[in-house]
């Protein structure tokens, strides 16, 4: 099964860069690779590497190790949380211990053993879990302003306000993109929870075998790698409030024991058979019809009554256009900072177009076709044709459909734009830096 976490390889021998990556491909859902460590400080801006594999020597002729110390070390600085594994072909016990009180997770020779270097990325992944997760625990969630003048999205947040001071267990239902995380933060500010942990749980993104250890936590040897005792996400909300993002993705024999729990206040961690007691504030979201799940014999129905105390519907996109102009400005002030550049106008034929789309990704969707408009365009004054949507607004005319030529357009649009920055460009087209190197080599551009 394929974890999700993001490797990047270091080492500048093209074949041990080749030979990792397709043995970790099938591992892990992103493997990164360079041949210079200098393009770590770059990727490590543009997006969260959770696990480092890094070589110790890059001069040829050098077996000290100085400078794959050197870039641990601003590995650790840059990002605590991150997980660093080097690797040498130099077995150097004095560099080994070293490497490791300077912050490393664990120390591999060249060549390696597939399944043992699998396997200790495995654990370091892990590791990088638990790092996340106690750091986020330790942090309040970051405050976001809401654009929500429309009628639909005033009567969500006067709902928001009246039960948020409440235990009260709450649903959140909407399309994907409609802000159901953002809602869930609100309810948690609001609430007599505020000075107490918000702990969020994306059940979308949790392999189906990590599920009942993620909510329930493990004593140490219930499975293969439970190394030590782990808290589940229940006691590390306990006093607080807990978020279960897409409750619909909760396998069927776990909703019972999530029915067990919600009703006797406790949980028994896997291996254990003493029971935790756990005091939180339930907030769940979805955006699948659960009535329809029921139905199907897919989820509870038991569960689904416990969880909808108080039901919040979130309207899409495109019955809240009256907040569009002012979403529009929100991102493109923000892309503007993000990129440091001017900020940029909308003409109305812009506000036009971006009215007529079915808007299908959402809030989410609108973000990032705006962000890419705002700096992809040579211009400040944005018009219509700055906008390229991912599918079809419903007036829509009949256009090219050859996917490769498109495909040129876009990469030499963006390119030209970011001046050549490969970062920037990878970002406006929502891509890894990776794959536009593919891209680019695929079309010799």
């Amino acid at each position: 099964m394929t974890a999700t976490a993001t490797i990047l390889i270091v080492d500048d021998d093209a074949d041990v860069l080749m030979a990792a990556r397709l043995l970790l491909q099938k591992h892990y859902s992103h493997v990164l690779t360079t041949e210079n460590p200098a393009d770590i400080e770059a990727m490590m801006s543009e997006q969260r590497i959770d696990v480092f594999l890094l070589d110790m020597n890059f001069a040829i002729g050098r077996n000290t190790g100085a400078e794959g110390l050197r870039w641990l070390q601003y590995i650790v600085a840059e990002d605590p949380d991150a997980v660093v594994v080097l690797m040498t072909a130099f077995g150097d016990l004095n560099t080994a211990v070293q490497a490791m009180r300077e912050g490393a997770a664990d120390f591999v020779l060249k060549p390696w053993q597939n399944d043992k270097l699998v396997a200790t990325l495995r654990v370091a992944s892990q590791l990088r879990q638990t790092r996340a997760s106690l750091t986020a625990l330790s942090q309040p969630p970051p405050r976001e302003d809401m654009v929500a003048g429309s009628a639909a999205m005033q009567k969500v947040l006067k709902l928001v306000a009246r039960v948020a001071p409440t235990d009260a267990t709450v649903l959140i239902r909407g399309e994907n993109g409609t802000g159901k995380e953002l809602i869930a933060q609100a309810l948690y500010r609001q609430s007599k929870r505020s000075d107490k942990m918000l702990v969020a749980v994306d059940l979308g993104a949790v392999a189906e075998n990590l599920f009942e250890s993620e909510l329930f936590g493990h004593r140490q040897g219930a499975f293969t790698d439970a190394r030590q005792d782990r808290a589940g996400r229940f006691q590390a909300a306990s006093g607080g409030t807990l978020f279960l993002d897409e409750i619909g993705n909760l396998p069927l024999a776990l909703q019972a024991k999530l029915m067990r729990v919600l009703e006797a206040r406790e949980v028994t961690p896997l291996g254990s058979d003493h029971a935790v007691a756990v005091d939180v504030r339930l907030i769940v979201a979805t955006n699948q019809p659960l009535e329809r799940l029921v139905a199907s014999g897919e989820f509870r129905e038991d569960l689904l009554y416990r969880i909808n105390t108080i039901e919040i519907d979130l309207p899409p996109l495109r019955e809240r256009l009256d907040d569009l102009a002012e979403l529009v400005d929100h991102f493109a002030a923000a892309a503007a900072r993000k990129y440091r550049l001017p900020e940029k106008s909308f003409s109305r034929d812009a506000l036009a177009a971006l009215a007529a789309h079915h808007w299908p990704g959402n809030i989410r969707e609108l973000s990032h076709t705006v962000e890419r408009a705002v700096l992809l365009s040579d211009d400040d004054h944005l018009t219509a044709a700055d906008f390229v949507f991912t599918r079809p607004s419903a007036d829509s005319q009949a256009a090219s459909l050859n996917l490769e030529q498109n495909e040129r357009h876009l990469l030499e649009t963006a390119l030209r734009n970011a001046a050549g920055n490969i970062s920037h460009a990878a970002s406006a087209l929502g891509i890894t830096r990776a794959a536009l190197y593919r891209r680019i080599e695929k079309y010799d551009l």
